[in-house]
């Protein structure tokens, strides 16, 4: 019994040895209030923030990261801007260019074409989602007289534009193509969503299927679904196949650039609770294929975060729990406890229909020998115990760029009683990813990505 208690033990501690390989070799840092000039939001927004923002909007949250116009250089995407439909209606849905510059600790916004430095968020350093192409099948905020239920006029430069907003959708995800457009997922549909280069919506948003069949219903809806938006909350929540904020969350683009796989944060209703589906998606055809991945939360109280290509059978995924706080500060009484990032093999699949799943880093155990993390860093182990961690993307082999979403300004995960920042950090793996990289505009802005990294 000894014997048996002793090999345990060796197992266990060869594994955290593994995870714990996995070591911190830059951080970047943007300032939680940082803020980008356009109409003025936050009017629908209660936080401890003084609202509404005039002629302005908070850059973050971030919810995906994409290789930049130029070496050392990303594009970010802002979600739907404070977290729900009704509190969102006048932030203006964006994507971003930003230079973390690990040297110095500090991100610098980019002009979104050349990126260059700039010295502030000026509307150089980003593009704003539009219909201007009138594409959505619904009526998106730009078209009413006043903001959903309230008797506050629709500013003026919103309705000109047709800028989408967070009360339209929520974008959790994107990928850019060779020829500079944008495919998004959303969660709100969930829908995908093609944009072109300067933000314009080129076609209807794209419904998923219900491929599996969980429920009567054609296709799969959320309750913030724009079908349901007349009806009454408790209504909206009984009609819907899919729980609130369980949409897309994760999309990823083969390395071949030929598929997409939009991955739900969520279960359907009627589906095991902890198997969350990716379905393949034909980009040359813009129609799903009907092949649907499972993938097995490890428990049922878990979100996925984010799904990044390695290859074009090997992805990333982002798994945490719903809690937030350094588990080494007894200031936070229910601190995170699980944030990590798993490898998974859509080629391989179980007996029990699951993707093969393995371990790839614990962000709660990061290895900082050269004190990269400061104050963050204690006894040598660096956390990222943020609530919400949205993006990875691999700058080469042996290393990953992962950013956290700050929630502007709700989450509470680094400092007690402090909003989070947004934090890049580059993360350097014990053991090499297969990873690939293939030709095109497309994959010449990630080898930059790549080659900064080294």
């Amino acid at each position: 019994m000894l014997k048996f208690t002793l090999t345990l033990a060796v197992i266990s501690l060869l594994s955290v040895s593994q995870v714990q390989a996995a070591e911190l070799v830059g951080r970047a840092i943007l300032a939680a209030d940082t803020f980008a000039p356009g109409s003025t939001s936050g009017q629908f927004k209660k936080t401890q923030r003084t609202t509404p923002f005039l002629f302005a909007q908070p850059v973050q949250g971030f919810s995906c990261v994409e290789p930049g116009p130029k070496e050392g250089t990303f594009y970010v995407i802002s979600d739907n801007g404070f977290g729900a439909t009704r509190n969102s209606l006048d932030y203006v849905l964006r994507i971003y260019a930003v230079e973390p510059d690990f040297s110095t600790g500090k991100v610098y916004p980019v002009d979104f074409q050349t990126g260059e430095r700039l010295v502030w968020f000026s509307r150089q350093s980003f593009i704003e989602l539009n219909d201007r192409n009138k594409k959505a099948n619904f009526s998106i905020v730009a078209l009413q007289v006043n903001y959903p239920n309230s008797n506050i006029a629709v500013s003026q430069i919103i309705k000109t534009n047709r800028l989408l907003t967070g009360g339209d959708f929520d974008p959790e995800s994107f990928r850019r193509l060779d020829d500079g457009s944008f495919w998004i997922g959303d969660e709100f549909g969930p829908f995908l969503l093609h944009f072109d280069k300067t933000g314009e919506l080129l076609a209807p948003p794209i419904p998923l299927p219900n491929f599996s069949q969980k429920g009567a219903q054609e296709f799969v809806k959320s309750p913030d679904n724009p079908e349901f938006a007349s009806f009454p909350e408790q209504k909206r929540a009984s009609e819907a196949n899919l729980g609130g904020s369980s949409g897309f969350e994760g999309l990823a683009i083969n390395t071949s650039f030929t598929k997409l796989y939009a991955m739900l944060e969520g279960a359907l209703k009627k589906d095991v609770p902890t198997r969350l589906l990716i379905n393949e998606f034909d980009i040359a055809s813009q129609k799903y294929t009907g092949r649907v991945f499972a993938y097995k939360l490890e428990n049922a109280s878990h979100a996925i975060g984010e799904l990044t290509a390695v290859n074009d059978n090997e992805y990333i995924v982002i798994e945490r729990d719903k809690n937030q706080g350094d588990p080494n500060n007894p200031a936070f009484k229910t601190p995170a406890s699980f944030k990590r990032l798993y490898k998974i093999n859509l080629d391989k699949v179980n007996k029990a229909g699951f993707v093969e799943k393995e371990l790839l880093v614990d962000l709660l155990n990061i290895s900082d020998p050269k004190g990269i993390g400061t104050n963050a860093t204690k006894n040598g182990v660096f956390t990222f115990p943020f609530v919400t961690i949205e993006s990875v993307l691999p700058l080469d082999a042996r290393t990953l760029l992962v950013i956290n979403d700050n929630n502007y300004a709700d989450s509470i995960g680094r400092i007690p009683k402090q909003a989070d920042n947004t934090e890049l950090i580059k993360i350097r793996l014990d053991k090499p990813l297969n990873l690939t990289v293939t030709s095109g505009a497309t994959a010449s802005m990630r080898q930059n990505a790549y080659s900064n990294s080294k």
